[in-house]
């Protein structure tokens, strides 16, 4: 039966609520046969790696989201649309592709969304479950503000405007003793921030305190309460919680920290800049150098950090992962605790990935798999659990897919394709193959082996060309020697504007 695999072997649901969920059944795409649609908990977790357990990497403590992937399908090859939160989450959120450049930074939702006429066509694809019966909640960070809020230029001004005015019914966050959403989202232990301490900080903390010493806790619990809350509602609901790590600083509970023994902690396999390719490809470690002033070390693109500093920021990065792991599971839980967990699809999203000295970066903002590639796990009852998928897909096929298994009408084309029929099938033979991705002046395509991307600099187009199936770290860019497979592909990219002047 599908929800086993949502639960541990001793907490599993008695048979005869098995055999009574049998007997109702659930229809094709998680709808109940007397068409109750599904409600959905929608899971956003910062900087997310797909470095985790259920994706082969055993060194990583995550068993809350094994144990989703166990209950659900696990895509190996999702790809984001831009490696920066903002922009990944607004395509996300649209199902569209940028447009030009201004869709590029983090105030794409700002500028192309917040604030504009409640029309015909939803801002979000939130707000057309909320046009359709839904009751939509929202938690921490779903679009790029941490509280959802807009601020002003200086963001430890707690905002009143709604990032996304018109897709919530309530838009809730608990700041704790921080005081606000940006303060939490950089906030060290004893209550400070990053900012507020001018940036005169390490990059990371071993935190003497519990779970709810940092803010991911507070909107743990939050979320736990809610949930209690909309099992009593008459009406389907989506819940949108957004995690705040493993975002710099890599700040967690110390018991997080003691899972891992530092000095067995791997090393990158590629901690240098590729054959044939341009530092302009990549970039400096700027969110690490610049806004953490007491980094025991500089990273920058001639050589790479040392070895015990390199282990120091790769161990705080995973007692993040462990310690949002564990609020992830708090949540898990409460869905079955209540027995929504029999009627809600669970989606777990990571906005993109983060180079841990990979190319020598610390940080995302390339167009390399490692900024570009991160978890994507879709638990739906009644469709296939437990196994991966390989398929190339996209951020922006997220929103065709939830409204697919929802049984709504689509208002409108986005750039995106439903997942489900891979849901069905993970061998499904008829899916597209590419994946697209805009960042640098740059644009890359993702196929089921190669990368291929082009800059535009100057008005000069500069090609490069990884091969991934003998060369999965992109180590060697090939460009110059296979000419014909660039042509080939060249010919499938999409390309954007990037001097088009910002809107």
């Amino acid at each position: 039966m599908v929800i086993y695999g949502f639960f541990p072997k001793d907490r599993r649901p008695p048979v005869l609520a098995l055999l009574t969920v049998l007997i109702l059944g659930f229809g094709t795409g998680c709808r109940h046969r007397h068409m109750i649609k599904p409600n959905i908990v929608f899971i956003c977790v910062d900087d997310l790696r797909p470095e985790l357990g259920c994706y082969g990497r055993d060194y990583i403590i995550s068993p809350n989201i094994d144990r989703l992937a166990e209950s659900g399908v696990a895509f190996t090859q999702h790809f984001v649309q831009v490696p920066t939160c903002g922009a990944s989450r607004c395509s996300l959120l649209t199902g569209m592709l940028p447009k030009d450049i201004s869709y590029i930074g983090n105030e794409a939702c700002r500028k192309h969304v917040s604030g504009k006429p409640e029309t015909s066509v939803p801002e979000t694809f939130i707000h057309h479950l909320k046009n359709n019966g839904y009751y939509t909640v929202g938690i921490g960070k779903i679009s790029h503000y941490p509280d959802g809020l807009l601020h002003g230029k200086n963001d430890s001004v707690t905002g009143t405007e709604r990032e996304l005015p018109h897709s919530w019914n309530e838009l809730l966050f608990d700041s704790g003793k921080w005081g606000t959403g940006w303060k939490a989202f950089l906030g060290y232990a004893d209550g400070s921030s990053r900012e507020g301490k001018k940036r005169q900080v390490k990059p990371y903390e071993r935190g003497e305190v519990g779970d709810d010493g940092y803010v991911d806790g507070l909107t743990a619990q939050l979320a736990v309460r809610k949930l209690q809350e909309l099992q009593k509602l008459n009406k389907p609901f989506f819940l949108g919680i957004g995690f705040f790590k493993p975002h710099l600083p890599f700040n967690a509970p110390s018991k997080y920290w003691d899972l891992y023994d530092e000095n067995r902690i791997l090393l990158s396999p590629n901690p240098f800049i590729p054959e044939n390719v341009n530092k302009a490809s990549l970039q400096p470690s700027l969110e690490l150098n610049h806004h953490y002033k007491l980094c025991d070390e500089v990273a920058t693109l001639e050589k790479p950090v040392s070895d015990e500093y390199a282990r120091r920021l790769r161990h705080g990065y995973f007692a993040c992962v462990s310690y949002v792991d564990a609020q992830i599971g708090k949540v898990l839980d409460e869905l079955y605790k209540t027995g929504l967990a029999e009627n809600t699809i669970v989606i777990l999203w990571g906005d993109h990935g983060w180079h841990l000295g990979d190319q020598l970066v610390w940080g995302k903002h390339t167009l390399f798999e490692r900024a570009l590639n991160s978890p994507l796990i879709i638990r739906c009852p009644n469709l296939s659990e437990g196994v991966s998928v390989n398929a190339v897909v996209s951020s922006i096929d997220i929103y065709p897919t939830i409204i697919d298994l929802c049984g709504l009408e689509m208002p409108h084309q986005t750039d995106g394709q439903s997942l489900k029929p891979l849901l069905i099938n993970p061998d499904y033979d008829g899916w597209k193959e590419n994946s697209y991705s805009y960042y640098n002046r740059g644009v890359t395509m993702r196929t089921n082996r190669y990368r291929l991307t082009r800059y535009f600099r100057d008005q000069q187009p500069v090609i490069e060309l990884y091969d991934h199936e003998s060369d999965p770290y992109e180590t060697r860019n090939i460009a110059a020697e296979k000419a014909d497979v660039v042509d080939s592909l060249m010919a499938r990219m999409e390309f954007i504007n990037f001097y088009e002047k910002d809107q």
